[in-house]
């Protein structure tokens, strides 16, 4: 008997059947999966999204003067109590996500009844409120916004920043970036120009169409998280689960409304192509990426791997067919090295490298034209060193001297930046070698190169790590791996604050940051970690989740 359960219809139904048949069909399927515990943990995941949603008008990254909450005479949600409640809301939905995200992934792990179609569901389900909230634990939005006005009104975003541009829209902005030009791609501006073009200086449709912008990201993601699996050897289902479902993705990405979700969701995407070898197709969508934010481009160069081990197995498969008794096996592959099928590796080199440089450059040069910019957002990258925090290595290290020493932050700073600037360009250098042996590697090399820079760059944000995450998923994970990885996602969830603030300065928020990530976990592979039910209790729970549910 077919133990396996799918939210897809019958492909194939009797001639004749009515609405109200398939409807009821639909139904009886939704029902059965919202009684399963997959099902209840979609619910408490939606109601963990509706409550950050509404808590987020009153302590979220709200404007500084909101006329929709005073029209509705809500302000109090902003001060005093209604500040506390708003805030306590938003809390206890964050754990309710990560709650059943944890619930979802002890269901998933070890287990093949979680198809990926019901994960994709669950998505949604969890990203619907979202889509309505205030911008949630980050400001981005109103500077993109910003941003997109500047093009809009004919001013250079990399040459000024919002401060030239004065309105509504610059009063939301965060003061440390009024006068910081626009560090993103032209193709992202070109989104900004488009947004605030239609709704104008309007904070709520301008926010609102964000997040609509970056669904195609989101449903990118979707696709080729679980696709890479294929080529990376993970289960599809954990993947989808660790990469997309994730409170640290959804909350930050869909929440806080980053561009990250658009350039990730791209990349994964033109790296699966490459994967299948669709090479310039996958380096058009990658340089797309770029377009959107410079941090794609770091999956280039390991993507010229890939292509010249796919030149080598075709130059070998076409010479196999040709001269049967010649074939032999490469167990040692290895881009770079000279072989009978590639004998001038450094010429086979230039030449995908060439051909990616072109394919690049046209997609950036057509995007910088259309916009009518030039490339200032090399420059602009700079302005990141304005966020300091413990989240950076160099941030780290400069604390730590001053701690033991009369220096001053400002002066060590610089020096620790420097250095780590050098150690990144020696990692990235190494890495981007060491990893060109098999599609696999090349693909940890992009993962590594990522981490390098999240940990060693001026600036670091709790949603940056979703850059290698989306990758990492599609290896195959030990259990031990991936509590690791829930532990480390969920204390970046919790160390900032709803309205975008750092609480990684106070002792108390980290302290119970990294409780409530031991424990998550930890809950991994325990029903109960914190032994709060009894003993039949949790043997009852745990029988329910490993159980398989039968399908008629």
């Amino acid at each position: 008997m077919d133990t396996t359960r799918t939210l897809e219809p019958q492909r194939h139904l009797p001639t004749g059947i009515s609405s109200g048949v398939l409807a009821r069909s639909w139904l009886r399927i939704a029902g059965d999966f919202l009684r399963s515990p997959e099902g209840h943990a979609a619910l408490m995941g939606f109601f963990g999204a509706m409550m950050i949603t509404f808590g987020g008008f009153g302590a979220g990254a709200v404007r500084k003067r909101d006329p929709l909450l005073e029209a509705l005479h809500l302000s109090w949600l902003r001060f005093g109590h209604g500040y506390a409640l708003s805030t306590i809301l938003i809390w206890v939905g964050v754990l309710l996500m990560i709650t059943a995200w944890v619930r979802l992934g002890r269901a998933i792990i070890g287990s093949t009844r979680v198809t990926l179609n019901e994960l994709r569901a669950i998505v949604v389900i969890w990203t619907t409120p979202l889509l309505f909230a205030a911008p949630m634990f980050s400001r981005d939005a109103y500077s993109y916004l910003a941003q997109g006005a500047l093009l809009r009104d004919g001013f250079d975003p990399y040459q000024v920043g919002p401060v030239a541009n004065p309105g509504v829209l610059l009063d939301n902005v965060s003061p440390v970036w009024t006068t910081t030009t626009a560090p993103y791609g032209p193709v992202f501006l070109l989104i900004g120009r488009a947004i605030t073009t239609v709704t104008g200086d309007s904070v709520i449709a301008g926010t609102i169409s964000l997040r609509l912008v970056m669904l195609p990201g989101l449903a990118l993601m979707m696709w080729a998280v679980p696709y890479l699996t294929k080529h990376l050897g993970g289960k599809p289902t954990v993947a989808l689960w660790l990469a997309v479902l994730n409170p640290l993705v959804l909350v930050h990405l869909i929440g806080g409304v980053h561009n990250e979700m658009l350039m990730v969701g791209l990349m994964c995407a033109g790296i699966a192509l490459v994967l299948e070898r669709h090479h310039v197709a996958g380096i058009v969508v990658v340089a797309i990426a770029v377009a959107i934010k410079a941090t794609a481009g770091i999956a280039l160069p390991f993507l010229v791997w890939i292509w010249m081990l796919h030149e080598k197995e075709r130059r070998a498969a076409r010479r196999a067919a040709a001269y049967p008794e010649s074939a032999t096996h490469d167990d040692h592959p290895d881009a770079a090295r000279a072989s009978a099928d590639m004998p001038h590796p450094f010429f086979m080199f230039a030449k995908i490298a060439g051909l990616g440089v072109t394919v690049f450059a046209a997609v950036f040069l057509a995007a910088s034209a259309i916009a009518g910019v030039g490339f200032g957002w090399v420059t602009a990258l700079s302005g990141s060193k304005k966020i300091i925090n413990w989240l950076s290595l160099p941030t780290v290290f400069a604390d730590m001297i001053t701690w033991v020493t009369p220096l001053r932050e400002e002066a060590v700073l610089d020096v620790t930046r420097s250095l780590c600037a050098f150690t990144l360009i020696v990692v990235l250098i190494a890495t981007w070698w060491r990893f060109r042996h098999s599609e696999r590697e090349a693909v940890m090399g992009i993962i590594i190169a990522f981490v390098a820079i999240v940990l060693l760059s001026p600036a670091a944000l709790p949603w940056y790590y979703s850059w290698p995450l989306a990758l990492a998923a599609g290896f195959a994970l030990s259990t031990r791996t991936l509590q690791w990885l829930v532990g480390i996602c969920t204390w970046l969830m919790l160390v900032f604050q709803p309205d975008g603030s750092i609480g990684l300065y106070n002792f108390w928020h980290v302290a119970a940051a990294t409780f409530v990530a031991v424990v998550a976990a930890w809950s991994l592979r325990n029903v109960d970690p914190l032994h709060l039910r009894s003993a039949r209790s949790r043997a009852a729970v745990a029988t329910r989740d490993s159980a398989p549910i039968v399908r008629a």
